[in-house]
């Protein structure tokens, strides 16, 4: 019989590294790990000499590798992955972060603080990956599906009370006022510094079932935030894999109300720039669905807007108007006391933006020139991004309309909005703008716009 080929294993770096940053010797880890193991159910009797062979590169079997991961994790007071111990022995492919919807509330754990990691660390293939197609339905199958988390209490690192899960809430929202002033490319980097290095370590670490559910809805919010950021700064496909997770923090925190406004307010417009109409209307239709009996008139206007603008998209004008119509009427019935929070920036001005873009779509530029007035007339001068998107708006519509003078005027007053922040978004309008006013070129007052344009961004 023929000897068994030796392989050749390979040191394990990032062990040793987090080891290190651990302060642990191998005993103290074995004996760690043997503690995690048995709150777990398993009989595990590691010693130093176990630690010295996984340093080698030797990978322990079944669930040891998650259970490893744990222990580190209590010990540094953050949540630590399979692939960051060098165990992930293809598990956990680097593309693949934070594309699914995991399984278990310690799985969702483990994915997103991995995703924060790998976004800090400025790894390309987060940065340059595109929007997958079918990671866009299938999150919001699972989460249609499946059933609530039974329980999330935890106990690991240092204690978490209201408190943290309050400083959480208010961080959200200075970043989020930030943002609408100056726009995502200020205020990105602040919000995922802030998920990786802080707010990794709540998730970590030891909180009873109420301080645990709040903590995960409050996360979810600022997870949702960044991937709103990730879109205003080009990175579609970043965006998405945030979605899918803060999709999953809100499953965890028991929000039906919230994941049905990630898939209607954020993964549709992903689905929007795939050029995937009738996805954006599935979407919207799957927060319907999902949380029917459990949102208020306000979060119901959102969604019905959402599906509007699927079926606007797709030239489906009366199958608009009927929803359009239930969006309005939704408004109407809206008693803002009795909003959650994170629906509170969707008002009057937002749903009149909504609709703007459906009659845009549609090619009605009288009744989007009407609605993008609305908007302006409602939205707070605070709300610089989304303002000088409804100027835009506005310009398109009078293009075309061949009131040309007006639209140069209109898109002048968008411009000197658009100075003041850094939002792909924004530059986007304009560019759709400035390829409507084309066909005009020869025009005296295109001219002038396009020169005085020219100087600004030579400047």
């Amino acid at each position: 019989m023929a000897a068994r080929p030796l392989v050749a294993r390979q040191p394990n770096e990032r062990l040793q590294a987090l080891i290190q940053e651990a302060g642990c010797s191998n005993a103290g880890l074995a004996r760690r790990v043997n503690l995690c193991g048995a709150e777990h159910g398993l009989d595990l009797r590691y010693d130093k000499t176990s630690v010295a062979r996984w340093l080698r590169g030797q990978q322990p079997r079944g669930r040891a590798p998650g259970i490893i991961a744990e222990a580190l994790g209590r010990k540094l007071g953050r949540a630590v992955s399979i692939d960051e111990i060098g165990m992930a022995n293809g598990k956990n492919l680097a593309t693949g972060i934070g594309l699914t919807f995991a399984p278990t509330v310690p799985a969702a754990i483990e994915q997103v603080c991995e995703l924060w990691r790998s976004d800090v660390g400025r790894r390309d293939f987060l940065s340059g990956s595109t929007v997958a197609a079918s990671a866009l339905v299938e999150p919001s199958r699972d989460w249609l599906i499946t059933r609530p988390d039974q329980g999330v209490a935890r106990n690991g690192g240092a204690r978490v009370g209201m408190s943290d899960v309050e400083a959480v809430k208010a961080t959200t929202q200075a970043l989020t006022d930030l943002d609408h002033r100056f726009g995502s490319g200020h205020v990105r980097p602040v919000v995922v510094h802030y998920l990786n290095s802080v707010v990794s370590g709540m998730l970590a670490g030891s909180y009873r079932e109420a301080v645990g559910r709040e903590l995960f809805s409050a996360v979810a919010r600022l997870t949702e935030l960044a991937g709103y950021m990730a879109v205003d700064t080009g990175q579609p496909g970043l965006a998405q894999r945030y979605y899918i997770q803060a999709l999953r923090l809100a499953q965890a925190a028991g929000d039906r109300g919230y994941g049905g406004y990630i898939l209607a307010a954020s993964m549709s417009h992903l689905a929007a720039s795939l050029g995937n109409p009738r996805e954006i209307a599935q979407l919207a239709r799957a927060a319907q669905e999902g949380s029917r009996g459990q949102v208020t008139p306000t979060v119901q206007a959102m969604f019905h807007a959402a599906e509007a603008r699927g079926h606007a998209l797709m030239g489906d004008a009366r199958t608009f108007q009927a929803v359009a119509g239930q969006a309005v009427e939704a408004m109407e019935r809206s008693e803002p006391e009795r909003d959650p929070v994170w629906i509170a920036h969707f008002d009057q001005a937002y749903l009149a933006d909504e609709l703007a873009h459906c009659h845009r779509d549609l090619g009605q530029s009288a009744d989007s020139a009407r609605r993008a007035e609305e908007a302006l007339a409602l939205h707070p001068v605070t709300r610089s991004r989304r303002r000088a998107i409804d100027l835009l708006l506005l310009a398109e519509a009078q293009v075309q309309e061949r009131d040309l003078e007006r639209a140069c005027h209109t898109g002048t007053q968008a411009v000197t909005l658009l100075s003041g922040l850094r939002s792909d978004r924004g530059a986007e309008y304009l560019d759709d703008f400035r390829a409507r006013l084309e066909p005009y070129a020869g025009e005296a007052v295109v001219r002038e716009f396009s020169a005085r344009l020219e100087e600004r961004e030579a400047a």
